[in-house]
């Protein structure tokens, strides 16, 4: 089974190395995954969900399946038809962990067809429309021996969740028309946003299946430092002061009690990498104070959103730039660069 990879992955000593920091949420993802449950991701954007789910992909190793659409095993062929092919038939290919990641992007446009499969007409012409030869599998049995990442599940329909149910108990799924079941053996990392008040909720039926873990801004700035520079392009020179400026103003952003929407470490890495160009633009090898200050307004305007009950008395670009004089002027009465 899958989750015996994994276990013996961690067994071993592999880790969650791209996730930086935050170690209580690693410990709770390796613990669900030891346990062999599904799980689900909860925090605000921004926060390294998608990068944690592409990191229990990486304690996967690589593994040799058949070209068939359901990443069969050789020896352990699962789709009818392998099964009816025999052990061992069709053509091979190599995956690497990453590559056996699958993603479904939760979207009120998503259809059964994606998850599930659908009818390839052609196929259909020559086989007959049920013929199980017109049949194109979808994302959850491409994610066979894999990670199905399921980003914003909150987003998609109910009734689409609802079609996961069977799959994550028992490891198949019955295709309705067909008349047969399916099998597909993937761990599913699920991903949502609960401040999104614009998206379905979980049913109580579909979360009992799951785990959930709690995903939050990084912890400490020295954390969110490591992230930024770790992550954000290195055009030029950015010193560790100017750095911690950049990180620890959208930190007292996050603080702040006039804001709903809060910035994430997205924004942290993009005023870092803004303000390297504008340095650049500028001529110069390092980034001043001024290439941050005319970076800011592009890259928050959007990505931060005023309480109503404050919109009513300012409004978002007149707030930041309110909080960035005040946030400077504290650095520099202690001794600080602006």
């Amino acid at each position: 089974m899958l989750f015996d990879e994994i276990r013996r992955a961690v067994v071993s000593g592999k880790s969650l190395e791209g996730f930086i920091g935050q170690e209580d949420v690693k410990k709770q993802v390796l613990s669900a995954l030891m346990s062999a449950h599904h799980m689900v991701l909860i925090g605000p954007p921004g926060t390294g969900k998608t990068t944690l789910a592409k990191d229990v992909a990486g304690l996967l190793g690589e593994i040799e399946v058949i070209g068939c659409g359901f990443n069969c095993i050789p020896e352990d062929p699962s789709c009818p038809f392998c099964m009816s092919a025999g052990s061992g038939k069709g053509k091979k290919k190599v995956l690497s962990g990453i590559q056996r990641f699958v993603r479904i992007q939760g979207s009120p446009d998503l259809t059964f067809e994606d998850i599930i499969g659908d009818i390839d007409p052609k196929k259909a012409l020559e086989h007959g429309a049920f013929s199980l030869e017109a049949f194109k599998p979808g994302k959850m049995f491409k994610a066979n021996n894999g990670i199905l990442f399921f980003d914003e599940i909150n987003r998609c329909p109910a009734k689409l969740q609802n079609a996961l149910l069977q799959v994550l108990d028992e490891r198949k799924a019955t295709i309705g028309g067909f008349e047969l079941e399916l099998y597909s053996d993937f761990i599913m990392i699920a991903t949502m946003n609960p401040e999104d008040d614009s998206t379905e909720s979980l049913s109580d039926v579909f979360l009992d299946r799951l785990d959930v873990v709690k995903v939050g801004f990084p912890e400490t700035q020295s954390v969110e430092n490591t992230i930024v520079s770790s992550k954000g392009l290195s055009l030029c020179k950015v010193s560790p002061e100017m750095l911690s400026i950049i990180t620890g103003f959208i930190r007292h952003l996050r603080n702040s009690s006039k804001i709903e929407k809060k910035p994430s470490v997205r924004a942290s890495i993009a005023i870092y990498e803004r303000a390297q160009a504008n340095a650049l633009l500028a001529g110069r090898s390092e980034v001043c104070i001024d290439d941050m200050r005319s970076s800011i307004l592009s890259v928050l305007m959007y990505r931060m959103r005023l309480k109503p009950s404050e919109e009513y008395k300012t409004n978002v670009l007149d707030f930041i730039n309110q909080e960035l004089s005040g946030f400077l002027d504290r650095i520099e009465s202690q001794g600080g660069c602006p």
